[in-house]
């Protein structure tokens, strides 16, 4: 029923969820968390990062604001459908008006979806800023109560405050991990090189993409017809909080490669309900470009 309207549906994964419950009662108890490799240490009471409550914010408001564009794009999907929905009534168009009935049901509990996840999303970020707020004020007490006279009772007042900043920042660390499942999907899509004179029939290059420790390599060649053969067209990467896209391409010649360029990509102009096309600079003159394509 999504294709009615032209755009691509919102994937179910993205309204599954992660629970786990942790032993001490804290914000970490009352939220979905999610259970990868970099917050393993986590549990044993080790930090492996700083939180970052900056990038998280960026990355909260793509997201809404991306949520938000495949709410409004599927109320307007339903708004035409229960128009056509009359119509089909009043002309007594039996079968097609059953089947119209059925997309809207569909389309309804979509929504449904996407009104839980938004406010899903809004609450785990609304946790972390309380999280983050009560970490700052432990903080400003603790660098307080270090500049005054020592004594037991301010020892034992360093020592509280600093148990607080710990667990204010281990929360935001889970809080980070449990936002991370709620990112989706993106789909990226080799759409070739571009460098006009640079590029000969006969060249072969190579693309390295990395996410975090998601990787993607593939080889291409430059045809006679100035066509490109690439064999590799497309790669799912799961977005996280703190990593930007790295793109490295190198020429191949024989056994030797030769380094094209290295650039990064941020993710955020990513949250989108329509294909974004990428056209970075590999060069720093910009006389190599790499062209690709992201859905989210």
């Amino acid at each position: 029923s999504s294709q009615v309207m032209g755009f691509a549906p919102l994937p179910e994964f993205l309204f599954s969820s992660h629970s786990k419950s942790l032993s001490r009662s804290s914000v970490r108890s009352r939220m979905s968390l999610k259970p990868p490799k970099a917050y393993n240490s986590l549990q044993k009471g080790a930090l492996i990062w700083d939180p970052k409550p900056l990038q998280v914010k960026k990355i909260f408001e793509a997201l809404k604001k991306g949520l938000n564009e495949y709410l409004e794009a599927h109320q307007a999907e339903l708004d035409y459908l229960s128009g056509r929905h009359k119509d089909t009534k009043r002309n007594s168009r039996l079968a097609f008006y059953y089947d119209l009935d059925k997309q809207i049901r569909s389309v309804e509990r979509y929504i449904r979806k996407l009104e839980f996840h938004i406010s899903k999303v809004e609450e785990l970020y609304e946790a972390y800023c309380i999280q983050c707020r009560l970490r700052d004020g432990a903080t400003n007490m603790k660098q307080a109560f270090s500049l005054s006279p020592s004594s037991k009772a301010s020892r034992e007042s360093l020592l509280e405050l600093y148990r607080n900043v710990q667990e204010c920042t281990e929360d935001m660390c889970f809080i980070e991990g449990a936002l991370e499942v709620h990112l989706g999907e993106f789909h990226v899509k080799m759409k070739g090189l571009v460098g006009f004179a640079r590029l000969c029939p006969g060249d072969q290059y190579e693309v390295f993409v990395r996410l975090g420790r998601q990787k993607w390599r593939l080889k291409g060649k430059i045809e006679t017809d100035d066509s490109q053969t690439w064999d590799e067209e497309e790669k799912i990467f799961i977005p996280n909080l703190h990593e930007k896209f790295e793109i490295k391409v190198t020429e191949l010649r024989g056994l030797a490669t030769i380094l094209v360029g290295v650039v990064t990509c941020d993710s955020i102009n990513f949250f989108s309900t329509k294909p974004q096309a990428i056209v970075v600079d590999i060069t720093e003159l910009g006389t190599i470009k790499l062209r690709l394509e992201v859905l989210w």
